[in-house]
């Protein structure tokens, strides 16, 4: 898988060619705990970035999940209209929410590598 770049928001952005896959992080899952529900954006809408795309619901809350770059929709992961739950077994995997044209690639250096996410998180606690 291409190395990933999250955000503050603790969303993961997985970068493959003018596309981007993203998702919420195993630290936001585990924070929400068990999800009950996904709402995802509409294939073709646009957003820029910091936008709210899509909200997830758990047992304990419902949190946002924010654009992390400006682009187009142009896949949503509808297996998680019928099973929610991929996003806690697996939430950098099948878990994903949605995928992103990416519409300015300098977008991407304002996000956090592995390493200052991990720090990032660390300093949460």
């Amino acid at each position: 898988m291409a190395s990933l770049k999250y955000t503050d928001q603790h969303e993961w952005v997985a970068v493959d060619g003018d596309t981007a896959t993203v998702g919420i992080t195993d630290y936001a899952q585990g924070q929400l705990g068990d999800v009950v529900f996904v709402e995802l954006p509409d294939e073709g809408k646009s957003f820029a970035m910091g936008d709210q795309a899509a909200v997830v619901e758990s047992v304990k809350a419902a949190a946002e999940v924010y654009a992390p770059i400006s682009g187009e929709i142009v896949e949503v992961n509808e297996a998680l209209n019928g099973k929610p739950e991929l996003v806690n077994e697996d939430a950098i995997g099948d878990g994903w929410f949605f995928k992103i044209s990416i519409d300015d690639e300098t977008e991407l250096d304002s996000l956090m590598d592995e390493k200052e996410y991990r720090e990032f998180v660390k300093g949460l606690g």
